[in-house]
């Protein structure tokens, strides 16, 4: 060859840690939902084993992606399953805590369309580009996570009405960066001039 050399980046393996985290998000979720009805939301015991399993699982989003990009680990199972398995969990938890009318299904029903149409739309758009995760999109997964770990926590009374509140920013902000990622997805469709 001459001039400088060319380097061929070796194929990164499908078994890699970050995917195996995923892969324990995805099997944690059936787990979380037999522990959450095994508490029936009303025995502190199951509810606090329910509650710190989703604390672990929601953990392992955060470890895969880190590794995922530090190690240069990423891959396109990743990329799809990640989301699945975010969705899955959060979905379980935000169904089985209206089921249990500790949150009332609008809430529910408000998350969900957004966190699976914005998921929709990515793919949508995946052949023209990347929709990152924006900051507030980072702050809405924090305000998600915290509020379903306070409502699935058997918090003391003078507590529990704190939940409402963190749920209601969580509600905010999931909707208003529903409608930045669309802005975002519009601009990456547009063809260019």
């Amino acid at each position: 060859m001459t001039g400088a050399e060319s380097t061929v980046a070796a194929p990164v393996p499908l078994l890699n840690a970050a995917n195996l985290l995923t892969a324990a998000r995805l099997v944690l979720v059936p787990v979380f939902a037999v522990t959450v009805v095994a508490s029936g939301m009303s025995h502190a015991g199951w509810r606090m084993a329910a509650c710190l399993i989703f604390v672990v699982a929601s953990a392992t989003d955060l470890v895969d992606g880190w590794i995922a990009r530090r190690f240069e680990l990423v891959t396109s199972l990743g990329k799809v399953a990640d989301p699945i398995a975010d969705k899955a969990l959060t979905g379980a938890a935000l169904v089985l805590l209206s089921w249990y009318d500790m949150l009332p299904w609008w809430v529910t029903v408000v998350i969900l369309v957004r966190e699976l149409g914005i998921t929709a739309m990515r793919f949508w758009v995946i052949r023209h580009g990347v929709i990152a995760a924006s900051r507030g999109g980072k702050i809405k997964t924090a305000l998600q996570i915290l509020a379903i770990t306070w409502y699935l926590w058997p918090m003391p009374a003078v507590l529990a009405p704190v939940g409402p509140w963190i749920m209601g920013a969580a509600v905010l902000v999931t909707v208003a960066t529903g409608f930045d990622y669309v802005a975002q997805a519009l601009r990456l469709r547009r063809p260019a001039r």
